[in-house]
């Protein structure tokens, strides 16, 4: 490949956040340890993107591919509008032909670099070199150009309007349900020509452009070696857009942004701080806590944001809004993990959650909230989950009436129905009187008009979903001295005794005469995703989904060890089919140990319940083993779709060794620690630390343990002792001391009815 010299490449090179090597810093910070590609390549399904950002920042960016091993990027992002989504307008450098422009340019590359807080690239076919720093809203580039040729900058929307003003470009991109991106873009040199191309001229007449892949064309002069370029993005319009740049990129000092970055990134993962041999473990461990700062992400603009949720703008009255957040992803870890390390932020999430619902028609708890409003995705209401969580754990920053009504509503007013918006049916009605939401037949027709045609009814899935926030609702009404209320919800939470089938000890679905769907195999049946009767994992793993009562399922299978004797013929049962049928049926079902699913987030917490059985010993064992086999620093580190953070919250969980296992319980189990010493920062002057005697990266399991300096022989603690600081110190071995935490007075705590 031809050599370019690329005018500001050797003082790139000199940049302080970029060295490596004999002057760089002895001791590297959190965000040196972030690699951004870790799963850039997916097992089956969507991968993770390198994102450029800032911590929950309304502009991401990431390169316009669909998989590291794609073999062009098609133009440079300006702002991604939706998790996993690509990029609202578009910037095209070009040197050459201009008959051969088109709205968006595909670029082979070279020398690709990607940290949480800078992007560099060469676009080695037009011996273009690109740099990028973001801001929160707004972003800036620098363009070196090697040719003598004039440069030329293309900016499309894919679809909206566009007007340009001698170095200034702005206007807005259309998203779905009426909601609008808008941008200022502007470069430090003035184009001697600008405006809508015309063949192989620029028409300078035609300064605006609008509709489908509409594009502007920006013209500077012949040995042109850089062009440097900021931007501010809004939601609101285009003026606010230009004060989002003016207020946070001042000037074209992209170095000084990306340092300003890399700063904001050490600060917000050093609130956690780990210590240990195992340079890779702390790759895996900080890159997965970056993930985890991909979502929500802020909209408030000086004090306003625009909410699709009703098409306004409103005054945040000093409250953050936040949005975009699948829940039945992140419910699960990624909420529980910023009740201990950002606490602020979660409250002003479920601040926005409640807005999203005030500002609905309908007023539901929200449940896949994103930019563009509420999508209403996946199964079950698990907003409420995120609420009695936070409040049980302390925070006391929302209105907690207000939050019943709403959760209340969307479970009770809402068809449970799957990826459905519509009000309750005859389903619904069918599952509060009877306890469990009825499957179809083979072959039967569909005649539920709320069904969606894809999804189907996944009926265990709604099942199990929905006595789990009924649980978190009861909690609620307790809570608020809803005695009535709060017994109705919490007797019903114990429903999923309907679909359990006593021969097989499997949660089985049931036609609506209650017979057992006939015949129904755990591995196999229900159609594409097995959404006929579970929903993306089989049987199998829907065998282990009562979060809310787990002492109450060792029972029904039939004690501790057959408990664990069914956890471990999971593992072992194998696929039953060869690898290309089991993932044609099951894509989402990866990361397979036997019929465990490590890819999907259902699966997170069966590896602790052993915990529930006596034998915390193996819990220790096969969190070790699935984290050595499927959360590497590699390109396939990552066994399933990530989700912004929602699987990567039990990689953070589980590397400090302990894991939030039922939201809404405040307490945690305790698994194997990765690293011989993790100190959270609570933001309250205490720190919580977990320190390893005896560390050393193979013993992972646990001999003896003190809390706070008293001897300590159960498998789990509270949140309040995790809150009041202090350490919990754990003496670690190579081999299990299969007599820790064994006894009964050791086991997790479970469901329990309030006191009166």
């Amino acid at each position: 490949m031809k050599k370019y010299l690329y005018s500001l490449l050797c003082s790139a090179l000199a940049v302080p956040f970029l060295i490596s090597g004999a002057n760089a810093q002895l001791k590297k910070q959190p965000v040196d340890y972030v690699n951004p590609y870790i799963g850039n390549i997916s097992h089956l399904l969507v991968p993770t993107y390198p994102t450029v950002h800032l911590p929950n920042s309304l502009l991401r960016v990431y390169p316009e591919r669909d998989n590291f091993t794609a073999n062009t990027i098609h133009g440079l992002p300006l702002v991604i509008t939706s998790h996993r989504g690509s990029s609202a307008f578009n910037l095209s450098p070009f040197q050459g032909d201009l008959k051969n422009v088109k709205n968006t340019l595909a670029y082979g590359y070279d020398n690709e670099i990607i940290k949480p807080y800078y992007y560099e690239v060469d676009l080695d076919d037009y011996g273009i070199n690109v740099q990028f720093a973001p801001a929160h809203q707004s972003g800036i580039y620098n363009l070196n150009f090697s040719k003598t040729a004039p440069a030329y900058l293309v900016l499309n929307t894919r679809n909206g309007e566009l007007a340009v003003n001698k170095n200034v470009v702005s206007g807005f991109q259309k998203l779905s349900n009426n909601t609008k991106v808008y941008i200022y873009f502007e470069t430090d040199l003035l184009p001697v020509e600008s405006g809508a191309h015309k063949g192989e001229t620029i028409d300078t007449q035609d300064l605006t452009t609008s509709g489908q892949n509409a594009y502007l064309i920006l013209k500077y002069p012949a040995n042109t070696k850089q062009i440097k370029a900021h931007y501010g993005i809004s939601f609101i319009s285009v003026e606010q857009a230009k004060k989002n740049l003016n207020r946070e990129i001042k000037d074209y000092d992209l170095t000084k942004v990306a340092q300003n970055g890399k700063n904001i990134w050490n600060a917000t993962l050093g609130k956690i701080a780990i210590e240990g041999t195992d340079e890779t473990a702390k790759t895996i461990f900080y890159t997965s806590l970056y993930r985890t700062y991909e979502r929500m992400i802020c909209l408030s603009e000086d004090g306003q944001y625009f909410s699709a949720f009703d098409g306004k703008i409103h005054n945040d009255n000093g409250t953050p809004f936040f949005t975009d957040d699948w829940i039945w992803d992140t419910y699960r870890a990624t909420h529980p993990l910023r009740v201990i390390i950002e606490p602020k932020m979660e409250g002003n999430m479920i601040n926005s959650y409640l807005r999203m619902a005030q500002q609905m028609d309908d007023h539901w708890m929200p449940t896949f909230p994103e930019v563009t409003g509420d999508s209403r995705r996946m199964n079950s209401n698990h907003g409420v989950a995120t609420i009695i969580d936070a409040y049980n754990k302390g925070l006391r920053t929302f209105n907690l009436e207000e939050a019943y009504q709403y959760c209340k509503a969307g479970i009770t007013e809402k068809t449970l129905a799957p990826w459905s918006a519509k009000k309750a049916g005859v389903l619904d009605q069918f599952f509060k009187d009877k306890g469990y939401f009825p499957a179809l037949p083979a072959g039967e027709k569909e005649t539920a008009p709320e069904v969606h045609g894809f999804e189907k009814r996944q009926p265990i899935a709604v099942t199990l979903g929905t006595v789990y926030d009924e649980w978190c609702l009861g909690n609620i009404a307790h809570q608020l001295g809803k005695t009535d209320e709060a017994k109705d919800f919490l007797e019903k939470s114990k429903s999923y005794h309907t679909v359990f089938k006593p021969d097989t000890k499997f949660f089985h679905p049931k036609d609506i005469d209650g017979k057992f769907i006939q015949p129904l195999d755990y591995r196999f049946s229900g159609g594409l995703g097995a959404r006929e009767t579970y929903d993306e994992n089989n049987g199998w793993l829907y065998r282990w989904d009562v979060l809310h009562n787990l002492g109450d399922l060792v029972e029904m299978i039939g004690g501790k060890q057959a408990f664990v004797d069914e956890l471990e013929k999971m593992y072992n049962t194998p696929l039953g089919k060869s690898r290309f049928d089991f993932y044609a049926q099951l894509p989402d079902h990866t990361g397979n140990v036997g019929q465990f699913s490590m890819g999907n987030e259902p699966a997170m917490h069966i590896p602790y319940l052993y915990n529930y059985a006596g034998q915390p010993w193996r819990t220790q064992k096969r969190v070790r083993s699935l984290l050595t086999q499927w959360f590497r620093n590699d390109l396939m580190g990552i066994p399933g779709d990530e989700d912004g953070g929602g699987l990567t919250s039990f990689v953070v969980f589980s590397q400090m060794g302990f894991y939030p296992i039922t939201p809404g319980l405040p307490m945690y189990v305790i698994g194997s620690p990765t690293f011989a010493n993790v100190k959270l920062d609570l933001g309250n002057g205490k720190k919580f630390e977990v320190a390893c005697l005896n560390y050393a990266p193979e013993n992972k399991y646990i001999q003896s343990a003190k809390l706070n300096g008293q001897v300590w022989n159960k498998s789990w603690f509270s949140h309040e002792d995790l809150m009041k600081g202090g350490k919990l110190e754990l003496t670690m071995g190579k081999r299990p001391n299969k007599l820790w935490a064994a006894d009964e007075s050791a086991l997790p705590p479970s469901f329990k009815m309030p006191s009166k």
